[in-house]
């Protein structure tokens, strides 16, 4: 007697490694991690197409940032804005 019903495989295939969290090394879009602190929610913010800026927003109430690409800036990759 068959089991329907019974039982779910979530696998999937194994596919080729993914290079790096951040999109550095591949084709992935380019990310930061930001946790709005206004809404407690944790989002990731894109950047721009024109490689100017890291540009999003809230999930929740919508509040926008933006953080501008440039020489002295920072190596960090997550933030917390309020």
């Amino acid at each position: 007697m068959e089991k329907k019903g019974k039982e779910l495989d979530l696998t999937s295939p194994v596919g080729p490694k993914r290079g790096g969290t951040s999109g550095h090394d591949s084709g992935e879009k380019k990310f930061l991690g930001v946790h709005f602190v206004c809404c407690d929610v944790y989002s990731r913010i894109y950047l721009k197409h024109d490689k100017s800026a890291y540009v999003g927003h809230c999930p929740r109430c919508v509040k926008r940032v933006q953080f501008q690409v440039g020489s002295g800036g920072s190596d960090s990759r997550f933030f917390a804005v309020s």
